[in-house]
């Protein structure tokens, strides 16, 4: 049985969430692990995953001398990537887009208005207002999105809550997906592993027990 084939990568950034986002891909029946996100580059290509979600953490991509990075790895692997706050606002960076401290911080329940436009985001919430009950935890927000990037979700705080470049399959949200405070962030999660990421749900523990039970005998 081949548990590991259909794989997720986590970078970690120093959320103190992050070791929910590997929770939350485990439930999903999909087998991931974690590193940190200045992991030697080989570590990257040689895990091979289908998919990589960048979490959040405290640091500001405004301090370009010292703010972490993605690395190019994640992009060369050409597969989706998702990031969460912190993620989202390395990945403006990286591709042009403007991130700015915010006057107004959000720091607990939000609601995000989204226009079903992504495959991200399609048909999640109520099917009229497309509105989301989300956690949200940041100081920085996206002020402008990269050239080619699409607006996908919105906040009265936060003009892009959340934005996507669906030719290249990369997404970004300023809200936690990871948490229960966030009603629709199993769906979330489990949309990007299972239906953008094409991974399966074999990763569970009736099939763990089983695939160590053959290695044994």
């Amino acid at each position: 049985m081949a548990l590991h084939t259909d794989r997720i990568l986590v970078l970690d950034y120093g959320s103190q969430y992050t070791q929910l986002i590997a929770r939350r891909v485990r439930e999903a029946g999909v087998y991931c692990e974690l590193l940190p996100w200045d992991v030697a580059p080989t570590r990257i290509s040689d895990f091979a995953p289908r998919g990589v979600i960048l979490s959040g953490g405290p640091d500001s991509v405004t301090d370009t001398s010292s703010a972490p990075t993605i690395p190019d790895e994640v992009f060369a692997l050409g597969v989706p990537v998702l990031g969460v706050c912190y993620g989202m606002q390395a990945l403006a960076a990286r591709f042009g887009g403007q991130v700015q401290t915010s006057a107004a911080r959000e720091f607990g329940y939000a609601t995000v208005q989204h226009d079903n436009s992504s495959a991200l985001l399609r048909d999640l919430g109520e099917a009229f207002t497309r509105s989301l009950d989300v956690w949200m935890s940041h100081g920085d927000k996206v002020v402008a999105a990269p050239e080619s990037w699409a607006v996908i979700a919105r906040t009265d705080n936060a003009p892009i809550a959340a934005m996507s470049c669906e030719a290249q399959s990369l997404y970004a949200v300023q809200f936690h997906p990871e948490v229960t405070h966030t009603a629709c962030g199993r769906a979330l999660i489990s949309r990007f592993v299972h239906d953008i990421c094409g991974c399966g749900a074999q990763w569970t523990a009736s099939n763990i027990i089983d695939d160590a039970v053959a290695q044994i005998r």
